[in-house]
Formats: structure tokens, C-alpha cells, sequence
């Protein structure tokens, strides 16, 4: 046997084994989780010695979450670490205190953590309550001014940044048609009663339809950059989005790219 055909052999068996890594390391990106955060009634603000329930949701139970939180008492700690009791992926504060206003969120046992939310207890007698997830342009958002008797409906001010917007008779607000102009802190107030804490209401931007039906990729690839990628050329974003959804991808390529063109007996050099 020739040293070239020798050579060749061993370049192949190379190239085999760097792209089996490579398709080993693509697939260790393409299984990440990502759990989201829901809470009971919906709502950002309680009263306090109210319970609250928060539960991570995920379709592999297996990434083993649990709830973390970072208060101005103490940052970093885990659901059952002082506060809270923990079930799975489930915590329950049974009596709420102010203390326990903070930020909230689910973290993995490798580290991967879901987006947070801010909850807020207060002593006071008066809550708003306001949509928990962004509001999409276009949507509506409604806004409640409660007491600690959910059945009444008393008038109450509502403020957007430090402003009165308008009085409502029944202390329900909706704001039609949201624009990322709404977007802010908002707070109500009813009289002889008094005044809620704030809570920020967020606005998304609806995607176009150019972005909703050039690829599907961009259908289900969560791709936080979507309005900007949209300028782009179409075969650019094409090729973007299969970089983002799963470098699996293009090690498949490579495997059929190499596959195609291994060298064949018609192509090697034959002995001297």
C-alpha cells in the first residue's frame, strides 16, 4: 500500500472523528431547557397573609427546578430556604409577609434559569392588578383597582408614571389598542381607602407579516432580535436562523458535504 493512500486513510478517519465531536457538542446545545414562571391569580401585587403558589412549568421534569428569589432581606435563596414550601418544581408561601416582595424565578440544576417576575406584598388596602405577561401592540390591557373585598367596585384614580390618567366609576380601567407609548408604571387610588403600590406594564411590538411568513424557522425560533433581522436579505436570515435553531444542522451538512466527496477508488493514486 502506498504512503499516499495510507495518508488518505488516515486523514478520513480524521475528519470521522472530529465531525462525531463536533455532532456530540451540536446536540449538547440543541437539548437546553427553558421552564416558565406562572403564579396563582395571575397578579403581581398581594395583600399581605395572602398565599401565593408558584410553579415552574417545563416539558422535560427531569431539569429538576426549583424557585429562587432575591429580596432586599436576602438575595439568592431558594423556595424552602427560610421561606416557602417546596413540592417539585411547585413552592407555596402560605403567609405572605412585605419581606417577601422580590424578584422570583426558576433555575435549573445546570444552572438554566426562566424569565422572573416581581411580586409584591403589601400592608396596605389597596392592590392594582395588571396583566402579568406583555401586552402585544395592538391588544388590550385591563387594570383593576381591588380592596381587600374582591366583590366591591369603588371609583378609583388611576396613574400612568406619576400622572392621573382618568377616574373610573367601577375601578376598571382598559386601555384599547395599546401602543408602546402605554407602556410604564402604573398605580390607582380610592379614596378613604388609599393608594396601591406601582407595577410596570410591559409592551411588545407585533411582529410584521413579512417576518411571520418568510421562513418558518422564524415561526418557532425564539429569536428576541426578530424586528431587526427583518431588514435583512432573505437567504442572510436564513441561514442566521439555522445557526440559532441548532448547529446540528450544519453538522449534518458537513457529514453529507464529506460523504459526497470522500475519495473513491477511480481517485486514489495507485502504488508505486
Amino acid at each position: 500500500m502506498s504512503v499516499i493512500h495510507v495518508i488518505s486513510r488516515q486523514s478520513r478517519m480524521e475528519e470521522v472523528h472530529l465531525l462525531r465531536l463536533f455532532i456530540g457538542t451540536s446536540l449538547l446545545f440543541c437539548t437546553t431547557n427553558q421552564a416558565s414562571l406562572t403564579i396563582n391569580h395571575n397578579r403581581f401585587q398581594y395583600f399581605k397573609k395572602e398565599s401565593v403558589l408558584l410553579n415552574c412549568e417545563d416539558i422535560d421534569s427531569s431539569a429538576g427546578w426549583t424557585l429562587r428569589r432575591n429580596t432586599t432581606k436576602k438575595q439568592m435563596s431558594r423556595c424552602g430556604d427560610g421561606w416557602g414550601k417546596s413540592s417539585g418544581s411547585s413552592c407555596k408561601i402560605s403567609y405572605t409577609l412585605t419581606l417577601d416582595s422580590g424578584v422570583y424565578w426558576c433555575e435549573s440544576s445546570d444552572g438554566e434559569t426562566s424569565s422572573s417576575i416581581t411580586i409584591t406584598v403589601t400592608d396596605g388596602a389597596v392592590i392594582l392588578q395588571s396583566p402579568v405577561l406583555p401586552v402585544m401592540e395592538g391588544q388590550n390591557a385591563s387594570l383593576h383597582c381591588q380592596t381587600k373585598s374582591p366583590a366591591s367596585k369603588l371609583p378609583a384614580d388611576f396613574y400612568k408614571d406619576g400622572s392621573l390618567i382618568r377616574t373610573e366609576p367601577t375601578g376598571h380601567m382598559t386601555i384599547h389598542h395599546v401602543t408602546k407609548s402605554d407602556e410604564g408604571l402604573y398605580k390607582c387610588h380610592i379614596s378613604s381607602h388609599g393608594e396601591s403600590p406601582p407595577s410596570w406594564i410591559y409592551v411588545t411590538e407585533k411582529p410584521t407579516t413579512t417576518a411571520a411568513t418568510s421562513t418558518p424557522f422564524e415561526s418557532i425560533t425564539p429569536f428576541t432580535s426578530a424586528h431587526a433581522s427583518t431588514s435583512l436579505p432573505l437567504v442572510f436570515r436564513l441561514v442566521l436562523h439555522l445557526v440559532v435553531f441548532c448547529p446540528y444542522v450544519i453538522s449534518t451538512v458537513l457529514m453529507v458535504s464529506l460523504y459526497r466527496h470522500r475519495p473513491t477508488g477511480k481517485h486514489l493514486v495507485p502504488p508505486v
